[in-house]
């Protein structure tokens, strides 16, 4: 029998995803914006706060909606539509492998079973969200669900502890094999209560049920600028992170291979597993669909045995926007609080008035080089362009700053080479005025591979050669062959080559603080996207207008 709850949910489902916020059959062809000439990025880091400010009409569009009891609130409310979607979300807990006692799989697998999972995402989400067990979301086309599962069972947790050698104190605490000293206090790393009540909770739940089997085990609440801080310099025992998946899973490599554990990679755990390694390769440099879904599997079916990460659950993304806007963009893929929402909506009785956008953290640099929060590049993500952009319909690829583009195999030294070769819009310039060509591809391209910069170095890696042309025209050739190098490159954002050239430091660069050596009235924090960086005010909001000159404005 279904549980009634879970009826319930189906149909709240139903009725959210054929509303007035989700838009049928969207057509990516018909935005010609945006509309509107102001955007604030309102910081509101409390739950509670983003709704009351949502409800009094404070702010109009609020996404990541986590707490149940929001999402029941705000569906009876008239005001406001509510859309959602299956996200490419995915939280988990991971261990710090670099270090005793969590080099120890034994140590790992019991962690795993002593931890409810299921039973903290009921408790917690009351079916707005799923469980899971392995490493990529379900709502990706590469999920495999046949992996190694470890079940709730804190006694036979501890029954592979001790038949492992492991011991406990008088205290209960649990003592390594062969060792006669109990293990020290550990630290889980996670979020404030304050901006992620729910991590928070979930994160106690976690550190009790650790604590049951002898793991002593106590929550360190930090604000996510300090949290991210010490994950880049590898200081930590065990920590909670949520990750944004892409459509691609590739991610894995990133995530998973040994090359990518270096202070501020995206290996933040710190895995070294050559076998591992080999799948990654294969599935980081498939020739082809076929071969990325098999090892994408293979790579997922590892990992869950593995365990260098305890997943936990995978959201439904659920966002509120004030009724009194049209031209706002849901698909099944992607909630309101997208892009594509941005460049399309407008004020439903007509005039002008600026969006209030809620912003749930500081920005932690406003460095497109160097920063890896979320909260960042929902600012930078309106600034900063790629050659490739993604359908929120179809999840496939749309021309953006690329026209038009051309993957060949190519024989060459070494091998065969994949080339890509992109021809770039016409009449696209900087928001400083400054022509965009084929030398600001050229020179992004260089400048990541050069310095190695962990956020892109996976993407930019394997590039042998760049040629350009023309203005309008880039080759990049790479030094091997993927299925996923056009993604790679495509979906990368594009720097001016002109501030480029000024960057003495990428790690410390603060391009919001710097004048625009072209444009005094501008920072250096300057793209080809649809909103220019105006000002950011700690604690109150970052604001932005809109770029008169973007190339969307005129119908392109």
């Amino acid at each position: 029998m279904i549980p009634r709850r879970f009826l319930s949910l189906i149909l709240f489902l139903g009725l959210i995803l054929q509303g007035k916020a989700a838009c049928a059959d969207f057509d990516v062809s018909s935005v010609k914006g945006p509309h509107i000439k102001d955007l604030y990025m309102v910081i509101y880091r409390d739950p509670d706060s983003q709704m009351l400010a949502l409800q009094k009409g404070e702010l109009d569009v609020l996404g990541d909606i986590a707490r149940p009891s929001d999402v029941d609130r705000l569906a009876s409310n008239q005001e406001i539509s509510l859309s959602i979607s299956r996200g490419f979300h995915l939280f988990f807990m991971g261990f710090n492998l670099r270090k005793e006692p969590w080099n120890d799989r034994t140590l790992r697998h019991a962690a795993a079973m002593a931890v409810p999972s299921r039973q903290i995402v009921r408790d917690i989400f009351s079916g707005y969200s799923e469980p899971v067990d392995t490493y990529l979301p379900p709502v990706s086309p590469y999920y495999e669900p046949d992996v190694t599962v470890h079940e709730h069972d804190p006694a036979k947790a501890r029954q592979i502890l001790a038949d492992a050698g492991w011991k406990w104190s008088t205290e209960g605490t649990l003592i390594p094999p062969g060792g006669d000293r109990p293990l020290k206090a550990v630290k889980l790393l996670s979020p404030t209560a304050q901006v992620a009540p729910t991590t928070a909770e979930i994160s106690n739940r976690i550190a009790e049920a650790l604590k049951s089997i002898g793991i002593p085990l106590s929550v360190e609440p930090l604000d996510f600028s300090s949290m991210i801080s010490r994950l880049d310099r590898h200081d930590f025992d065990l920590f909670v992170m949520a990750w944004s998946l892409s459509r691609d899973p590739d991610s894995l490599f990133a995530f998973f291979h040994s090359s990518m554990d270096v202070p501020g990679g995206y290996n933040i755990q710190g895995l070294h597993d050559p076998e591992l390694d080999k799948v990654l390769e294969e599935l980081r440099w498939a020739p082809d669909e076929k071969t990325a879904d098999g090892a994408a599997r293979k790579a997922q079916r590892m990992l869950s045995d593995i365990s260098p990460w305890i997943p936990i659950y995978s959201r439904y993304m659920v966002a509120a926007v004030r009724d009194d806007w049209e031209g706002v963009v849901s698909t099944r893929s992607t909630s309101a609080d997208n892009l594509w929402t941005l460049l399309n909506m407008r004020p439903l009785h007509g005039g002008e008035r600026p969006v209030m956008w809620c912003l749930p953290e500081e920005p932690r640099s406003l460095n497109p080089l160097g920063t890896s929060s979320a909260y960042d590049w929902q600012v930078l993500a309106l600034i900063y362009e790629g050659l490739i952009a993604v359908d929120p319909e179809t999840l496939g690829d749309l021309p953006w700053l690329a026209t038009d583009w051309k993957v060949e195999t190519v024989d060459g030294e070494g091998g065969p080479h994949t080339r890509l070769t992109f021809t770039l819009r016409e009449g696209v310039r900087w928001q400083d005025g400054i022509p965009f060509t084929s030398r600001d591809v050229r020179k992004t391209l260089e400048f990541l591979k050069e310095h190695e910069i962990p956020r892109y170095y996976d993407n930019v890696r394997d590039i042998e050669r760049i040629d350009t042309p023309d203005d309008h025209t880039v080759i990049v050739t790479m030094g091997n062959v993927s299925y996923w190098h056009l993604h790679n490159i495509g979906g990368s954002p594009v720097f001016p080559a002109h501030i480029l050239e000024t960057v003495k430091d990428w790690e410390s660069w603060q391009p919001a603080r710097e004048t625009n050596p072209s444009v005094k009235e501008l920072t250096s924090l300057v793209g080809t996207g649809p909103f220019v960086f105006r000002e950011y005010r700690p604690g109150e909001f970052v604001h932005l207008v809109r770029n008169e000159g973007f190339w969307l404005l005129g119908g392109d």
